[in-house]
């Protein structure tokens, strides 16, 4: 498996979800333009929305640097930066989107928040590893039980660590949800978990400038 080296910038997406008929909607926070908080509703193209602006049901009430307020039918919710998944006027739904949009931060990197086995992480897209990878300390935040994997070695510039093969029961970013994703588990940390070609293989990618579409295959 190669993991490939991180440059750490600044870079975080938060969610709310929009009471609509019969489902909620998600929301991601990518970024922000000045006073604009630069949203994707429902795996949309990003949105650039000022407060009072609403977009697909969602009203964003105010806008600072590290927090972001949105009112869907009368009701509010307060979403942070990294922050896990939160819901307005019901859960986050069935998570039955098909398509994933990401926007670049600083470098050139696609970071994003979502969900493994529905406990809050951040990814970092990685199409040069094999699998999933995650630290051994994420793992057991995750309540993963990677020990009890498939016991493999991986060379690396300090010699040959053991690494652990798992499967994660749900994998979720914005409202679409995958199943049954093979991971590996490594003794080092890692700032993200690296999301390899076990999930980006199921999705078809494509890249427009600064902006990546992941359309769901299977």
């Amino acid at each position: 498996m190669k993991l490939s080296v991180l440059i750490p910038f600044v870079a975080a997406a938060v969610w709310a979800g929009a009471c609509v008929p019969a489902q909620a909607q998600s929301v991601a926070m990518t970024g922000g333009m000045g006073s604009k908080a630069l949203l994707v509703i429902n795996g949309g193209a990003p949105k650039a929305l000022a407060a009072g602006d609403t977009h697909q049901g969602v009203k964003v009430v105010s806008v600072s640097p590290d927090q972001t307020v949105v009112e869907v039918s009368g009701k509010r919710q307060t979403v942070s930066l990294g922050g896990a998944p939160v819901s307005i006027g019901g859960g986050l739904g069935g998570a039955q989107g098909t398509s994933i949009v990401l926007t670049a931060g600083s470098g050139g990197h696609f970071v994003t928040s979502g969900l493994v086995n529905g406990k809050s992480v951040q990814f970092l897209v990685d199409t040069g590893a094999t699998s999933v990878a995650m630290g051994a300390d994420e793992a057991r935040r995750l309540g993963i039980a990677f020990e009890k994997g498939q016991k493999m070695y991986t060379s690396t510039a300090n010699g040959t660590v053991p690494t652990f093969r798992v499967s994660l029961t749900s994998l979720r970013i914005q409202d679409v949800e995958v199943f049954n994703v093979d991971a590996t588990v490594v003794p080092q940390g890692m700032p993200y978990l690296l999301l390899g070609n076990s999930f980006l293989t199921r999705f078809q990618m494509k890249r427009e400038n600064d902006t990546l579409t992941l359309t769901k295959r299977f």
